[in-house]
């Protein structure tokens, strides 16, 4: 029986029922295969994402990423972060195959290269490379975000040092450029449909902080609207953190009633920041 929206509009409700401010549901899990150094799985609605983290380990080849990946150097003493990102042919409606050479790919791998290589120590891991593999299972907007966060949480899982989490979000405005509405309310977490049709940007903070690390916006938008919509992004990133270290926790609690880890230990580090 299909869902009866007729009333959503009259209670200022979106197409799947949501609030303007309220996120999708979130799914996520760590260390999810035992082989790698550190793996993850999200789900931000309907839009599935898988992360496995090879590293830091030494590589020959270092300094040179593969025609399908993209790299964020380390500089001499700095760790390399190479990300590789593939997409699923049955992962969209359309079903549309993406090859190697996508220009697309290449700059969501870009992206989330320089981010992370930002935010993590690459300084503690010299002349070492860092792999990050990406695998979408499954497209309804918000891909970014969803990429950024599965990649915070495989890191978490590999032990990686890092400032603190990179979480990530979408916003949008329930008008479009055309229209000219100064009104126009923001709205968070945009599926498929609303990213169509409506004008967006990805917002990506550091912890629970405001400080912005990456910041994407593809569509035009009123310049009124902008500060609204990342103010938006930035208060619903928060709530990403939360969940991403709820995730970590749960699973470190788990860990320590099977006998995996000893209560209270820990791994000292001296760390130059």
């Amino acid at each position: 029986m299909p869902l009866d929206t007729s009333t959503y509009e009259l209670a200022l409700l979106r197409v799947d029922g949501r609030r303007w401010n309220e996120l999708r549901r979130l799914h996520g899990q760590i260390r999810t295969q035992a082989a790698a150094d550190g793996s993850s799985y999200l789900e931000m609605g309907n839009t599935k994402v898988m992360c496995v983290i090879a590293g830091p380990s030494e590589d020959k080849r270092r300094g040179t990423a593969s025609s399908s990946a993209s790299m964020a150097s380390g500089g001499v003493n700095g760790a390399d972060v190479v990300v590789s990102i593939v997409v699923g042919g049955f992962s969209s409606v359309d079903r549309k195959k993406r090859g190697r050479g996508d220009k697309r790919i290449h700059e969501l791998q870009a992206t989330i290269a320089k981010a992370l290589a930002a935010n993590l120590h690459v300084h503690l891991y010299p002349r070492s490379t860092i792999l990050v593999s990406l695998h979408v299972l499954s497209q309804d907007g918000s891909l970014l975000a969803a990429l950024i966060n599965a990649s915070t949480l495989a890191l978490v899982d590999a032990g990686v040092p890092m400032t603190d989490y990179l979480v990530a979000c979408t916003a949008g405005s329930t008008s479009t450029h055309a229209a000219g509405d100064e009104a126009a309310d923001p709205l968070v977490d945009l599926n498929t449909q609303e990213e169509t049709e409506l004008p967006f940007l990805t917002l990506v903070t550091l912890g629970a902080t405001d400080k912005v690390s990456v910041l994407v916006c593809e569509t035009r938008v009123q310049v009124s609207r902008l500060e609204g919509m990342m103010a938006s992004a930035a208060d619903a990133c928060k709530g990403v953190r939360k969940f991403l270290d709820q995730v970590v926790r749960e699973k470190g609690q788990k860990m320590v009633a099977e006998g995996a880890v000893e209560k209270g230990a820990s791994m000292a580090m001296d760390i130059d920041v």
